[in-house]
Parts: C-alpha cells; structure tokens; sequence
C-alpha cells in the first residue's frame, strides 16, 4: 500500500515537468482521456465479465485507469478497480502494465467484500479516436482471480 502512495506521489511530481518538456515541441500533444467498455472471461468465477474503463493521462507514459467489472454469478458480484497504467517506452508504444486497488463486492445471501491488489497488463491500438485493446489481470485478495478482457476505448477529444 506505501509503495503504491509513493508511485502515485513519484507520478504527480512528474506530470507538470512533462508538460513543460512538451510546451517546448509543440508538435507533440498530450494523450487525450478515454472512455471504454470491454467483455472477458473470469477464470477463477468460470463467468462472464463486462465492465467500463476511463484512461486519463497524468504523463505521456502514465494513466490513472479506474474501472468497474461485473461478474454474470448467481447473485450479485462486482469489482471497482484503481489502477496506474504505465506504457514503457517501445517502437509502436502498444505494451502496457500496471496495478492498484480492487475493491469486490459479493451481493449473495452470504454477502461480504474484500480489498486485494491487481496487477495488470495488455496491448492496445494507436491511439487514435477508438483504440482496442485486450488485456489480462491477476487480482490479489481473500479469493485471488484471474480474467481476460477485451474491448474499445473511444477519445473524449
């Protein structure tokens, strides 16, 4: 939990120096938010998942990436996610990984929540007005999982 407080800290200290690195090229323009939904597959539940994503770019290599995923169970289950998303500098700039907070609800006759960590990765498309994506995450908590999701982000420019 302290080593996420000091990336998040490290990450907001970086962001005004990188913007003023880039009001000196012009040409370059910062990454523009980016709303999404995605469908996948929940190993650990054997469902079904659908969920929703924004990307808001704190850098140009760093995203804040909250996210919501509900689970097709019997009963009710869904997760509310907080993650950084950091895209290391490659050629075509489609490799991502991350992690943060996953906070999941179970709205069953047994109820109960629990707070783990995620650690994600996964490609995406140019970024362009609508970008692909697919993406695999490993949720780290009472009862750990692992699913596969694919889906759009679309600009909000």
């Amino acid at each position: 939990m302290r080593a996420l407080l000091i990336i998040a800290m490290l990450t907001l200290a970086a962001a005004p120096a990188d913007a003023q690195r880039r009001r000196g090229r012009a040409a370059v323009t910062a990454p523009a938010p980016r709303f999404g939904g995605h469908v996948g597959y929940n190993f650990d539940v054997d469902e079904v998942v659908l969920g929703a994503q924004l990307s808001y770019p704190m850098t140009s290599q760093v995203e804040l990436y909250p996210s919501f995923d509900y689970y097709f169970v019997e009963g009710s289950l869904w997760s509310l996610n907080l993650d950084l998303k950091v895209h290391p500098p490659t050629r075509a700039g489609a490799l991502y990984f991350g992690g943060g907070l996953a906070y999941t609800r179970a709205g069953d006759g047994a109820g109960g929540s629990s707070t783990g960590l995620n650690l994600l990765a996964g490609l995406e498309g140019r970024r362009r007005a609508t970008v692909p994506y697919v993406e695999a995450k490993l949720v780290l908590a009472d009862q750990s999982a692992f699913q596969l999701v694919g889906g759009f982000s679309f600009s909000f420019r």
